[in-house]
C-alpha cells in the first residue's frame, strides 16, 4: 500500500482529545462538532457516549469523526443531555475496536463512563496486580485500569471511588467521565496534559482545547487546574481538589506541535507563541539565505516567525495537498518512494537557483527531513539549510505521546552535525531548550522544570514503574488485530 505520507512514523504522534457536555438538549450532536475541531489530535477511531437521564447510549468507530458522526441516524441513537466524547492516537494498546473510548462499564453504582487523554506510567503493574485480585479487562488500553480500580474501591459514592483510583495511577490524565453522580473533568496534579471548560448559554462544556469551543460557539471560561476536580450536575457546578499539591508540569510540546494554533494554550495564543518560537530560533540560529520555507502546515506559524525576526522574505516552497487520504493506490515496489510528492511537492519555480531556510517543528527520525532536503535539492535549490522550532527529540515520552524507542531517535544516537551530515543539509540547528522557555515568555528552572520537557531533557516529572526496562509493546498477550 501506498501511504500518501510516508513519514507518517517520522513524527510525533498526536496523542487523543476529549470532549464533554452537559445539559444540551442534543449533547452528542455538540459532542460531535467538539471532536471534528480535535481531530488533529488523534485520527485513529471516535466514540461517543450519551445518558438521557435513564439510559446511557455509545457508539464508536475506527476512522474519523467525519464519515461516523455526520450520520443523523447514529446521532438519534445517542439520545440526551450529556455527552462525552474521544478521538483516538492508540499509545498503549493495539489499534481495534474494543479500545476505542470513551470505555463504558455497568457498576454497583451504576452505569460510568470515561474519555482520557494521556498515558499511565504505572498501568501494566497495576494490571497484574488487578488481574490476580480477579479483574478480567476486556481492552488493552491504560484507561481500563482506572474503571477497575473505581469498581474495587473500598471508598462510598463514586466521586470518592474514583479519586481513590487516581490516587493510585501514576502519569498524565485529562478525563471526561458520566457517572450517576454527573460529569466530571479532571486533570492530573502536575497538569501535564491539557483540559479547558467552557459555557454555552447554560451547558457546561469541557474540552482538551480552546478550538472544541469556538466551533460551538461557547465561550472559554479557564483551565482546568492541576489536580481539579469538577463535577457539574443538576445542582450546579463543585469544584475539588482531591490531590496532594505538586509543582505543575505542563507539557512543553502542546505549543511547539500538537495544539491547534488557534487554539489559547495557559491563557497564551498558541499562533503567537510559535511565531515567538520561530523568532528566537532566528536570533540563536542566523543564516543568510533567499527565503524561508516551511514544512506544512505545522512549521507555518514558527516559519513566519524566523522570517519577521531574520527580515528573509518567507515563502511557500513547498505546497502540500489536503486531498488525499492516508492511502492512495497499490503500486510496484519500485515507485513507492513517489508517495512523497503526493502530499508534499517542491514549488520548483521559486526554489531553483536560491538558498533556503526549510523551518519545521521536530526532527524525530530524521527520515522525513533528509527527503525534504532532497526534494528540495531537486527542485535546484543552491543550498539548504535546516531550523528547527525545537530542541532535539532524545528521550520518549511515557505521558500519552506516541514516540519511538529511544534507539529509533535521531538525536539519541548522533551529534547535531552527524544529524545535519545524515540529512544531507548544508547546516542544521534547534532551538535551545532555554531559548523555547524564553520564546514561551519563562526562565527555565534546571533544578525544578516549569513544563514537561522530559522529551527534550530526560527529566521525566513522575516514577516510570512500568519502564525501568525495556517498555512493552502492548498490555496483554493478546495479539494485536
Amino acid at each position: 500500500m501506498l501511504t500518501t505520507n510516508p513519514f507518517d512514523d517520522d513524527k510525533l504522534k498526536e496523542e487523543c482529545g476529549v470532549f464533554g457536555v452537559w445539559g444540551a438538549a442534543q449533547a452528542s450532536s455538540l459532542v460531535a462538532l467538539g471532536l471534528h475541531a480535535l481531530q488533529h489530535r488523534g485520527q485513529e477511531a471516535a466514540g461517543v457516549v450519551s445518558w438521557d437521564g435513564k439510559n446511557y447510549h455509545q457508539y464508536r468507530n475506527m476512522g474519523h469523526v467525519a464519515g461516523t458522526f455526520d450520520k443523523p441516524k447514529v446521532i438519534r441513537r445517542l439520545a440526551g443531555s450529556a455527552g462525552i466524547g474521544h478521538v483516538r492516537y492508540s499509545t498503549t494498546g493495539d489499534t481495534a475496536l474494543r479500545n476505542v473510548q470513551p470505555l463504558y462499564a455497568d457498576l454497583a453504582m451504576g452505569g460510568f463512563a470515561l474519555a482520557h487523554n494521556g498515558n499511565l506510567s504505572n498501568a501494566m503493574t497495576l494490571r497484574k496486580e488487578l488481574n490476580r485480585r480477579g479483574s478480567i479487562f476486556q481492552s488493552t488500553s491504560d484507561t481500563e485500569v482506572i474503571i477497575h480500580l473505581l469498581a474495587t474501591s473500598q471508598k462510598d459514592g463514586t466521586v470518592d471511588r474514583l479519586t481513590d483510583a487516581l490516587k493510585r495511577v501514576e502519569g498524565a490524565y485529562s478525563l471526561v467521565c458520566l457517572m450517576p453522580d454527573g460529569l466530571v473533568a479532571c486533570r492530573d496534579p502536575l497538569g501535564v496534559r491539557p483540559l479547558v471548560m467552557g459555557k454555552l448559554g447554560e451547558t457546561t462544556i469541557f474540552a482538551s482545547e480552546t478550538v472544541a469551543l469556538d466551533v460551538i460557539g461557547a465561550t472559554y471560561i479557564r483551565d482546568v487546574e492541576p489536580g481539579e476536580l469538577i463535577i457539574v450536575n443538576d445542582d450546579g457546578l463543585r469544584s475539588f481538589r482531591p490531590f496532594e499539591p505538586a509543582r505543575a508540569r505542563p507539557c512543553i510540546f502542546e505549543h511547539v506541535y500538537f495544539s491547534r494554533p488557534d487554539s489559547i494554550i495557559e491563557g497564551t495564543s498558541v499562533y503567537e507563541t510559535r511565531k515567538a518560537i520561530g523568532a528566537q530560533l532566528a536570533a540563536e540560529s542566523p543564516c543568510n539565505a533567499d527565503y524561508v520555507v516551511p514544512i506544512p502546515d505545522s512549521g507555518v506559524p514558527a516559519a513566519i516567525g524566523y522570517s519577521q525576526a531574520s527580515g528573509i522574505p518567507f515563502e511557500l516552497g513547498i505546497i502540500r495537498s489536503h486531498y488525499v487520504g492516508r492511502t492512495f493506490i497499490q503500486p510496484s515496489q519500485d515507485v513507492r518512494h513517489l508517495g512523497v510528492k503526493l502530499k508534499h511537492n517542491a514549488n520548483s519555480a521559486l526554489i531553483a537557483g536560491k538558498s533556503i531556510v526549510l523551518v519545521d517543528d521536530s526532527v524525530v527520525r530524521g527520515t522525513t527531513s533528509l527527503r525534504l532536503v532532497q526534494m528540495m535539492r531537486d527542485a535546484g535549490a543552491r543550498e539548504v539549510h535546516m531550523r528547527i522550532a525545537s530542541p532535539p527529540t532524545r528521550y520518549s515520552c511515557f505521558y500519552g505521546v506516541d514516540t519511538p524507542k529511544r534507539s529509533k531517535l535521531i538525536a539519541a544516537q548522533m551529534g547535531i552535525e552527524g544529524m545535519r551530515d545524515y540529512i544531507k543539509a548544508d547546516s542544521l540547528a534547534f532551538i535551545t531548550l532555554d531559548g523555547l522557555y524564553r520564546a514561551l515568555g519563562d526562565e527555565r528552572d534546571a533544578n525544578a522544570p516549569q513544563r514537561c520537557d522530559a522529551c527534550f531533557s530526560g527529566d521525566y516529572p513522575t516514577s516510570l514503574t512500568d519502564f525501568e526496562s525495556e517498555p512493552p509493546e502492548q498490555l496483554s498477550l493478546v495479539a494485536k488485530s
